[in-house]
Order: structure tokens, then C-alpha cells, then sequence
């Protein structure tokens, strides 16, 4: 457990990549607040409690918080509740975020605006909210989740690429800015996840895919947090400003 009484927050951690990292978080010791919009019957108290019992994890320390994670007023709101569960945050892992694919010449002015706010800005929001904590603590550890896309792009995805490019960059930008306070932050990015996003392509969109990836087979959630794991433990101490793809070999 080489994250034992650590305390974590995971934005956008109710399903998919998000879900597979507060499990995997929790199997390692460390208490976590996740964050969504939308809870299920409204409750978060309610839902963690199911998660944990979905994880076997009965015992361990689990909250849910209602946040829109483009909403900095909501950041603060996060931040605040967990270091009042915990007495202190040493983690946070920056994973909500949307798509809203077109092409650009299709692609609405809300929609653009929408996945940035989702996925870029909300970086921001929280990573800003939960620096003073980290600061004052001298040491935390900061993942943001980008996409191979962020990296080589994809057409019909102008919004999402760029909110992941951003993402990036905001992650070297801010390794830079706390470095001397003892914090790390790092960024992995996805290619071909098995989510509920792709399990709604038909098998001729799989096969397209497939034909990029070396490995031949989409990676899965628990793919991604075994990185997630390893960039917030000890042995990731003097890692910073980097990005990880985990994407069976696609970008190289």
C-alpha cells in the first residue's frame, strides 16, 4: 500500500478512467474525494458508499462531491471539503473532462467553449485551489489525464485536441512554478481506452484504430491508473513536467 494515508482528489471520478483511478488509489491506502456533476439519485454520500462496496473496500475513506470542474468557485469548494475530511491534501488528479467531436466548420462556438472550460480550464481551477494547501505543506503531487491526441492530433476534434495540447503545457508550466515548493506535477495521456465511449464504435472503427496501435488491442482503465499509482508514489519522486502516453505503443 505505497500510498498508505495519503489524501486525494480525482475530478471526474464516478465512471471510466476516473472511476478505475480512485480504485486503484483506494487499494493503495490513500483516502479519496471524487468529484461529478451529476450523482446518482443526487447523493454522493450514497454512491461512494456503493463504490466501495463494488471495490470490497468497506473500511476505506471514500467521499463524493457534486463540482462542476469548470467552475473555479467549485475547485475551492472541493479543496476545502477534503481538507476538512482529511486535515491536509497531498494529491490531485486533474481526470474530468468532455468531447464534443465535429468538424471545425460544423462545430458550434458553445461547443468549442464547452470542452475547453471541461477539460483545460478546470485544470486551472483546481490545480490553482489546491496549490496554497500543497504550498504551505511543502509537498504534493499533481497528474493531469491529457490524450495522445493532445500530442499528434485528430482530425473532427479541433475543441478536445487543443484542450489536451493545453493541458500539456499547463502541466510543464506549473512543474516549473512549484518545483522549488516540492511538487510534482505530470500529465499521462490515454490513446485507445476501453470505455464507454468506445464501446459504442462499430467493429470497422475498431479495426481503424487498431491499425495505429503496435500492441493490436485498446488498453484498459486499470492501464491508466497503474500510472497514475506509480507517478504518485515515492518512486516518481524526482519526475516532473512529463508526459506518459499509455497507448500501446501509438505515438513513438
Amino acid at each position: 500500500m505505497v500510498l498508505k494515508d495519503k489524501n486525494a482528489i480525482v475530478t471526474g471520478g464516478r465512471r471510466g478512467i476516473g472511476k478505475a483511478i480512485v480504485k486503484e488509489l483506494l487499494l493503495q491506502g490513500c483516502n479519496v474525494v471524487f468529484t461529478d456533476i451529476v450523482f446518482q439519485d443526487d447523493n454522493p454520500e450514497l454512491e461512494a458508499k456503493l463504490m466501495l462496496e463494488e471495490f470490497g473496500l468497506t473500511d476505506a475513506k471514500l467521499f463524493g462531491f457534486k463540482a462542476d470542474a469548470s467552475s473555479l468557485n467549485d475547485a475551492k469548494a472541493t479543496v476545502d471539503f477534503a481538507v476538512q475530511k482529511f486535515g491536509r491534501l497531498d494529491f490531485l488528479v486533474n481526470n474530468a473532462g468532455i468531447t464534443r467531436d465535429n468538424l471545425i466548420v460544423l462545430m458550434s462556438e458553445e461547443d468549442f467553449d464547452k470542452v475547453i472550460a471541461a477539460n483545460l480550464k478546470s485544470v486551472f481551477n483546481y490545480t490553482k485551489s489546491a496549490a496554497r494547501q500543497m504550498i504551505s505543506q511543502r509537498y504534493g503531487k499533481i497528474v493531469n489525464v491529457a490524450s495522445v491526441v493532445g500530442i499528434m492530433a485528430n482530425p473532427g476534434q479541433a475543441n478536445y485536441v487543443a484542450s489536451k495540447a493545453g493541458v500539456i503545457g499547463i502541466t510543464k508550466s506549473n512543474a516549473k512554478e512549484f518545483g522549488s515548493r516540492n511538487i510534482t506535477v505530470n500529465a499521462i495521456a490515454p490513446g485507445f481506452i476501453e470505455t464507454e465511449m468506445t464501446h459504442k464504435l462499430n467493429d470497422k472503427q475498431k479495426e481503424a484504430m487498431m491499425s495505429v496501435v503496435p500492441l493490436k488491442r485498446m488498453g484498459k482503465p486499470e492501464d491508466v491508473a497503474r500510472v497514475v499509482k506509480f507517478l504518485l508514489s515515492p518512486d516518481a519522486d524526482y519526475l516532473t513536467g512529463q508526459v506518459i502516453p499509455i497507448d500501446g505503443g501509438m505515438v513513438m
